[in-house]
């Protein structure tokens, strides 16, 4: 297996849980993150070393990245796996997983990646790729069965893990917040390069938003490896703002908030499933903006609004991402509760909707392909 960041090792680990249920004896190695470790699985190499995001960015890593791609090919041909799983990642897992499928190794791939929202013409390179393509939401088999690629539908795992009512009370206890305090959350990312670009601007935000309202709290999350990067932006930027600084614990800081500013990934999902009113904000850079910017398919970044088919919330990218219109669009859902709770209905109804028990869903697909 091979999971990319903290998003990847997250969902590699549920479904590792549910391949050891089916076969206990069952040995996991490759790229991988905590998630996976705690489930027995043994990193050749941490996950963290995928987490690369952009042209710009790659092309400073790209050589280590080649060179990390070849060494664990040839490695996985030495070991001649019964399969593969490469989990998101998809600039380095369709290359691998295309090499192996050629030697006879079978392989899936989990999670789609976006032809539905950008670089459409990579489902060819998919069907070269993978025996079978594990896809999140409903909408996306479709695309792979107009071209002859195996794929199913297994639900989104975090809608199986995230319970329908948020944790409200439990997450504020666990974090230290009052029960009455209003709380915004804060995530920017948690690659490096999302944090260079991203937080600046939360932290900006965060100081006209305690300025409006000066009993605003706020939290955090920081990704593994980020607390030295983040805290000289904050002394920096935001020293006198009530800022709570926290190692992982992003569903519990998703869970307490009244609002959040949400940097565009799976983490915009996870604020959905928590029920939080959002803004969806992200930057990066300046080079990589102006060549995917033409790419886009759709009329939407973010995933609920993707999935909502709407701008059921805010999305404020590159130029338009200030620290003063994010903090007015947050402000914007704590002064309209009205509209914060029918936000909080259609996210109920998409929940439900991702609901599968996609554990479960992906091992009963994987044993198929095992048993061919």
């Amino acid at each position: 297996m091979v999971a990319g960041e903290a998003s990847g090792d997250l969902l590699a680990g549920m479904l590792l849980a549910a391949l050891k249920a089916r076969w206990p004896q069952l040995q996991a190695a490759g790229i991988g993150g905590p998630k996976m470790a705690a489930r027995g699985f043994d990193a050749w190499w941490p996950s963290d070393r995928l987490a690369v995001r952009g042209y710009a960015e790659v092309l400073r890593h790209y050589r280590g990245l080649v060179a990390l791609r070849r060494q664990l090919g040839d490695r996985l041909l030495g070991e001649n796996p019964d399969l593969f799983i490469g989990v998101d990642a998809p600039d380095f897992n369709l290359g691998l997983e295309e090499r192996l499928r050629n030697a006879g190794i079978r392989t899936v791939h989990f999670v789609s990646p976006s032809i539905w929202a950008w670089r459409a013409g990579r489902v060819h390179t998919v069907g070269r790729a993978a025996d079978l393509v594990l896809c999140l939401f409903p909408f996306e088999p479709a695309l792979y069965e107009k071209h002859g690629i195996a794929a199913s539908y297994v639900g989104h795992p975090l809608a199986d893990a995230i319970p329908l009512e948020p944790p409200r009370e439990a997450s504020r206890a666990a974090l230290g917040l009052a029960p009455d305090a209003t709380v915004v959350a804060l995530l920017p990312g948690s690659r490096r390069s999302e944090i260079q670009y991203n937080a600046p601007r939360l932290f900006g935000a965060a100081v006209r938003m305690h300025r409006a309202r000066p009993g605003l709290r706020f939290v955090l999350p920081l990704a593994p490896g980020l607390r030295e990067m983040v805290e000289p932006m904050r002394a920096r930027d935001a020293a006198a703002i009530p800022i709570d600084l926290v190692d992982g614990r992003s569903h519990e800081a998703l869970g307490a908030c009244d609002v959040a500013i949400v940097a565009s990934g799976t983490a915009t999902l996870e604020a959905a499933l928590l029920k939080a009113p959002m803004v969806i904000m992200y930057a990066m850079n300046p080079i990589t903006w102006l060549l995917m910017r033409p790419r886009n398919l759709q009329p939407w970044i973010g995933l609920p609004n993707i999935l909502l088919r709407r701008h059921a919330v805010p999305e404020l990218l590159q130029g338009d991402a200030t620290p003063e219109r994010l903090a007015g669009e947050a402000l914007a859902w704590l002064d309209d509760p009205s509209r914060a709770a029918a936000l909080r209905d259609e996210f109920t109804q998409l929940h439900l909707m991702l609901r599968r028990d996609t554990a479960q869903a992906a091992t009963n697909a994987i044993e198929k392909i095992l048993a061919r």
